[in-house]
C-alpha cells in the first residue's frame, strides 16, 4: 500500500513530521492501526537495524530513525490500545549502579520499541534494589542492563544477585551489554544473554520472548 511504503521510507529517514502526517493520513484512510504499526514502522525499523548491523549506516542515523518511529507512536499508541493490540512484550532496562553513560542504553531502548516492545527506561546509576523494585512493580519478561566502564559492570553482578535474592530471577531473562562486555562475562555472571549492538539486542529479545 503505497501510504505504508511512504511511511517506511520516511522513517528510515529519518522525518520526524513526515511520519507523524503518514501515520495520521493513513489511518484516516481506514488502514488498521496494527497495519500501519506492523507493515509501516516495524518493517521499517527491521531495515534500519539489518544496515545497522551489517554497517551500512550509524549510531546517528538509527537515532534519527527511532526518535521518527516515537513520533509516530505518539499517535498510533491510543489507537493500538483501543484495538486491542499486544506489545511483544515488556523490557525494562537501566545503566548499572555508578555508570552515568546512557546513550548505548537509549539506542536499545529505541530498538526495543521499535521492534515491538513495551519499555521501562529507569534511567542511569541504578542500583540492584531499585532494578528488583522494578521487576515486582512492572512484572517484565526481560531485565536489561548496561555498562560502559569496566570498573561498573562489577554491578551487574550484583543486581542478578539481588533478584536472586528476592526470588525473582528465574521469572525474568537478564540480558547484558555495554563497551566492556563479553559473552564469557555474561556466561560468568550468569545473565541469560549478551548483544554486541543494539539491533542484536532486538533479535535476543525476541528470541527470548518466543
Amino acid at each position: 500500500m503505497e501510504i505504508l511504503d511512504k511511511l517506511s521510507a520516511d522513517l528510515q529517514a529519518g522525518k520526524v513530521e513526515d511520519v507523524v502526517q503518514n501515520v495520521q493520513a493513513a489511518l484516516n484512510a481506514g488502514v488498521t492501526p496494527e497495519d500501519v504499526l506492523t507493515k509501516g514502522m516495524l518493517a521499517a525499523m527491521e531495515v534500519v537495524g539489518g544496515k545497522f548491523k551489517a554497517g551500512e549506516l550509524y549510531v546517528p542515523h538509527v537515532l534519527m530513525a527511532a526518535r521518527a518511529m516515537h513520533a509516530g507512536m505518539e499517535i498510533l499508541k491510543p489507537k493500538l490500545v483501543e484495538t486491542g493490540v499486544e506489545p511483544v512484550g515488556k523490557a525494562i532496562i537501566g545503566t548499572v549502579a555508578g555508570d552515568l553513560h546512557d546513550i548505548g542504553k537509549n539506542l536499545v531502548i529505541m530498538m526495543l520499541q521499535g521492534g515491538g516492545f513495551e519499555v521501562i527506561d529507569l534511567g542511569v546509576d541504578v542500583k540492584p534494589e531499585a532494578f528488583a523494585a522494578a521487576v515486582k512493580e512492572h512484572q517484565p519478561n526481560i531485565v536489561g542492563l548496561s555498562a560502559l566502564l569496566t570498573t561498573t559492570i562489577p554491578m551487574m553482578k550484583k543486581t542478578i544477585e539481588r533478584l536472586k535474592e528476592e526470588s525473582l530471577r528465574d521469572k525474568v531473562k537478564v540480558m547484558v551489554g555495554g563497551a566492556p562486555v563479553t559473552q564469557a562475562f555474561a556466561d560468568e555472571i550468569g545473565a541469560d544473554g549478551f548483544s554486541a549492538d543494539a539491533a542484536s539486542a532486538v533479535d535476543l529479545a525476541k528470541e527470548f520472548v518466543g
